[in-house]
């Protein structure tokens, strides 16, 4: 289980193909302290470290993962955003995630506003992707509150801090976002599909 508090940027190093699958090798600040076997999220996506090298880790994503992520888009020297696991005895600073994402989306727009950013996304909608106003979402990895939802739109408000580190200051208008949608709604929509019919 992850928070959505990004800890550090990797940068890709190398991208391998193996198959179908994608063998991806980061240099971050974190790989050091990394174990084989343990897990991390990649711009939210839950990975597992099959490899270590100096300051690097080595994880694979399978076809599943590539199709429904950005990871598929991503090439060497681009950032990602990195998070470990959380502890069991940590607090949890963000909200509930998970590292699996549910849906890729678009940025439709990007505005910097007296000092933070506003951005907008699109996304298609889906009775389990449930977004409410000041709700939680996670997007690229990043804990972020939703900003005026609407139909397959909604906004989130970026200060500083997160805009300097995390991928949110590369983001730009038609760049592939991941989604995860707060859990709590994805339990709540399978309960109305199953027994409230």
């Amino acid at each position: 289980m992850f928070t959505g508090i990004i800890e550090t940027l990797g940068r890709i190093e190398q991208i391998e193909q193996e198959g179908t699958n994608y063998h991806f090798t980061i240099q971050s600040s974190v790989s050091s302290e990394l174990k084989i076997d343990q897990s991390i999220a990649h711009n939210g996506v839950c990975l597992t470290v099959v490899s270590l090298g100096e300051n690097t880790h080595t994880v694979t994503a399978i076809e599943e993962t590539l199709k429904r992520s950005n990871l598929g888009a991503v090439k060497v020297g681009d950032n990602i955003n990195l998070e470990r696991a959380m502890p069991a005895n940590h607090r949890l600073d963000g909200h509930i995630v998970q590292g699996h994402v549910d849906a890729t989306g678009e940025c439709i727009s990007v505005k910097e506003v007296d000092g933070s950013w506003e951005y907008r996304f699109r996304y298609t909608l889906r009775p389990e992707h449930i977004l409410v106003d000041k709700g939680s979402v996670c997007v690229n990895g990043v804990s972020l509150t939703v900003v005026d939802p609407k139909e397959d739109t909604f906004g989130v408000a970026i200060i500083p801090f997160t805009y300097e580190h995390t991928t949110f200051g590369q983001l730009k208008v038609g760049d592939t976002i991941n989604l995860e949608f707060d859990i709590i709604g994805k339990y709540i929509a399978k309960y109305m599909q199953v027994y409230m019919k």
